[in-house]
């Protein structure tokens, strides 16, 4: 924990976790951090304009290959940007590393600036895998930041903080929703790891707080928000705000490793002959 030796009334962490996001506050100093990630990352995108750049005077070949050298650098310029912001961030991370606890969310508490220049460093990163037409490429972002993640996991539009997350396998966190490992509330940071365990879902507009632990098969309902610390049991819907259990997860009962197939009854048909009134030389077109 950070700042041990300050003591605090209890009531100071009894907060309860409903909000939708977390309230960072971020100084604008680190935006800095951007211009040599563009700027590098500029120049090579450039450079591959400069020597495969299509022949402007040949109209058909200037209207064929012109989107594709687009989306090749689109494409050079996010992966420049993910190598060049993965080096600054081992630089960061050897000055200061990054650990979990309480610290005061104020100028010149190391922790939390930090934790603000992380965030910096992590965000255009994962904005431009958020929009990036491949369903699966923000997995790869997470992954390249040290998430333990795998692509059998899908984040549908979801925001997941990109440090001290824990996925499972086949995790889905539905869209909109919210897995937040660190939050500002008031006058402090706190960082915790969230684990996400096995076949677990979090619904959409969720909030998942610091320190929560879905147990493996655990559901989170749409709209729903866990509090800080909270452990999921698993095998179980949880609802409301904060979550609460709703039921025992059906579906966790059975074995994944059989497919049950239900037989359904055919149907009887049934011909009821009934007489109709056709005049005779008209019987044979019937």
């Amino acid at each position: 924990m950070g700042n041990e030796n300050e003591e605090e009334p209890e009531d100071e962490y009894l907060i309860n976790f409903v909000t939708s996001s977390a309230i960072s506050r971020v100084n604008l100093k680190f935006l800095i951090v951007y211009l040599p990630i563009i700027w590098l990352s500029g120049m090579i995108t450039l450079t591959y304009w400069w020597i495969y750049q299509p022949r402007w005077h040949l109209f058909i070949d200037f209207l064929l290959l012109l989107p594709a050298h687009i989306l090749a650098m689109l494409t050079i310029f996010t992966f420049a940007c993910v190598i060049f912001s993965k080096l600054l961030l081992i630089l960061v991370n050897l000055i200061h590393k990054p650990r979990e606890g309480i610290f005061r969310a104020e100028l010149g508490d190391n922790d939390f600036e930090f934790w603000c220049l992380r965030i910096e460093i992590k965000k255009l990163v994962l904005w431009l895998f958020n929009n990036w037409p491949l369903p699966w490429a923000d997995v790869i972002a997470f992954k390249w930041f040290g998430t333990n993640i795998d692509l059998s996991s899908h984040l549908h539009d979801a925001w997941c903080d990109a440090e001290f997350v824990k996925f499972g396998k086949r995790v889905m966190v539905g869209q909109g929703a919210v897995v937040m490992s660190s939050m500002v509330i008031g006058k402090y940071l706190i960082i915790k790891e969230v684990v996400l365990d096995d076949h677990t879902v979090v619904g959409g507009q969720s909030t998942v707080a610091p320190g929560t632990i879905l147990g493996e098969e655990s559901v989170v309902g749409a709209a729903g928000s866990t509090a800080f610390n909270q452990i999921l049991e698993p095998g179980w819907i949880y609802a409301g705000i904060p979550a609460r259990k709703l039921k025992t997860n059906e579906h966790a009962i059975k074995r994944r490793d059989i497919i049950v197939k239900k037989k359904i009854d055919e149907e009887e048909k049934e011909e009821i002959k009934q007489e109709v009134n056709i005049d005779e030389d008209k019987k044979d077109l019937v």
